[in-house]
């Protein structure tokens, strides 16, 4: 079922657009010795950017498990397998688990969560200082407006923030739930989170702005390579416009290239006209950072028994013992 919802969303993405002939035309025009060297750079980032997800998560989890650095990274990739036809790519959970200890699938899962936490709160504050900027600079936002803006932003970053370094008041929270008796046996797993010290949260922030700052760099680099020149700091303000606009957006990440696309023809637009070779990079981005990690994640997924990662063999054979 994963090979074929691979190999739908590749066909859906890269061979059935309709602008698929337009795209790889504007990919053959740029393809040149002179443009090189920005696609290189990014896809030498492809495996650091991944890395970095890896080092977060190992941090996250090594309190329950002590799983290598390679193994990680294949939870990882596993992971961006089977989240890439999720809203959010909240499949992502599943993916890693399935490489993780059945006993310590939830704990997996919490500790995913933290991650995210922490990706969505940089990337929050990233987006917020450069959608301020754009729209200082291009969108002519009035003073009053754009103070109000970044005071708002600072509120919710430092609302945020307290969330982040107070996680573990989920755990009274959640047990007070109503339904309380239908999920006592996974809240033990939440214990996890008041083993986190702040240092481990901080590390987890760390790892997160060196992602950001890493994918940031593989956006403008794209954008270069496709002949779409701007400053650096506009470049990465508009980065963060259109992420932080892309991150409020629950979409599967099929359906979120095209709402990235629509976004970035409006932020790209002030630097270049040609919107083809806009769209090329949002395409060119996702087949570089997700589809082609999706497909080496597939070939994690093949060679292990997902019947005893979610421990479902175990059930079946402790039922098998009852019913004899």
């Amino acid at each position: 079922m994963i090979a074929l919802l691979l190999a739908w969303t590749i066909y859906q993405q890269v061979f059935a657009k309709e602008n698929a002939d337009a795209l790889w035309t504007s990919f053959k025009q740029h393809f040149v010795w002179s443009n090189m060297h920005w696609l290189l750079l990014e896809v030498a980032l492809v495996p650091v950017n991944w890395g970095l997800e890896t080092l977060k998560w190992r941090q996250l989890i090594k309190g329950f498990s002590s799983y290598s650095f390679w193994r990680t990274y294949q939870a990882i990739l596993a992971g961006v397998t089977v989240g890439i036809f999720t809203p959010n790519r909240v499949g992502e959970y599943g993916g890693r688990v399935l490489l993780v200890e059945p006993e310590h699938n939830w704990k997996a899962v919490v500790a995913t969560m933290v991650g995210s936490f922490s990706q969505l709160l940089i990337l929050t504050a990233l987006g917020i200082l450069g959608l301020a900027y754009f729209s200082a600079v291009f969108l002519d936002l009035d003073a009053r407006w754009l103070y109000l803006l970044l005071s708002l932003g600072v509120v919710f970053i430092a609302l945020l923030l307290f969330c982040f370094y107070n996680i573990d008041l989920l755990v009274p929270i959640a047990k007070r739930l109503a339904f309380f008796d239908k999920i006592k046996d996974r809240l033990k797993d939440l214990r996890v989170l008041t083993e986190y010290s702040s240092q481990q949260l901080s590390s987890a922030l760390f790892y997160s702005f060196l992602r950001c700052a890493v994918f940031f760099t593989q956006y403008y680099l794209t954008l270069r390579f496709f002949g779409i020149d701007m400053p650096l700091v506009d470049g990465y303000a508009g980065i963060g416009t259109v992420y932080l606009i892309q991150t409020g957006i629950p979409l599967p990440p099929l359906i979120d290239l095209l709402a990235r696309g629509e976004i970035a023809l409006f932020v790209w637009g002030f630097f270049s006209a040609d919107e083809i070779a806009i769209l090329a990079t949002s395409f060119t981005l996702f087949i570089i950072n997700l589809i082609v990690p999706a497909l080496i994640g597939a070939l994690f997924i093949f060679r292990i028994n997902i019947l005893k990662s979610l421990g479902i063999r175990e059930i079946i054979n402790e039922n098998s013992s009852e019913i004899e």
